[in-house]
């Protein structure tokens, strides 16, 4: 009891700043399936500052926006992915509420092998100088992770395999 009391006190005395992002290839589709789970206080504070809206509420934004589009323009703009050198086109297909997190769905053009991808993920960094974003990739062969910081926001990761 008292440790559980002890670890939330710290936890609200220091936030964590994560997200975390699966890049997942899909055989069938021959694209890579993204999903980015991003804590949505954060993210509505990134957004508002980037659209200069501080009263932005993110999930009844009114005025004419809509949550999939600032989450769309906002995500797009820090989420890249490079493949063998060229730039994937990412195409937003939408999100969902789970808890204190959105996840967000996007999906690469197709590409029929990779021998390098370079992620570049820079979600939230502009808000806390503390975020790190994980990023776990899943291409022919066992999950491949990094840790992506202000500091260092992209990774290049290597496969040997052959599809």
């Amino acid at each position: 009891m008292i440790f559980s009391f002890l670890t939330s006190f710290f936890l609200w005395l220091h936030p964590v700043h994560i997200s975390v992002t699966e890049i997942n290839y899909s055989e069938k589709d021959k694209t890579f399936q993204i999903t980015s789970k991003i804590f949505i206080d954060d993210l509505e504070l990134s957004i508002r500052n980037d659209r200069k809206l501080p009263d932005l509420d993110l999930l009844s934004p009114g005025g004419g926006l809509t949550t999939d589009k600032l989450i769309s323009e906002y995500l797009l703009k820090r989420l890249r992915i490079k493949s063998d050198g060229k730039a994937l086109p990412l195409n937003y297909l939408g999100h969902e509420i789970e808890d204190v997190a959105v996840i967000c769905y996007v999906e690469s053009a197709q590409v029929r092998k990779a021998r390098i991808m370079e992620v570049i993920n820079e979600v939230i960094h502009e808000t806390h100088a503390d975020q790190s974003n994980l990023v776990h990739v899943t291409y022919l062969g066992p999950v491949k992770s990094a840790r992506l910081t202000r500091e260092e926001p992209e990774f290049v990761f290597s496969f040997n395999a052959k599809p």
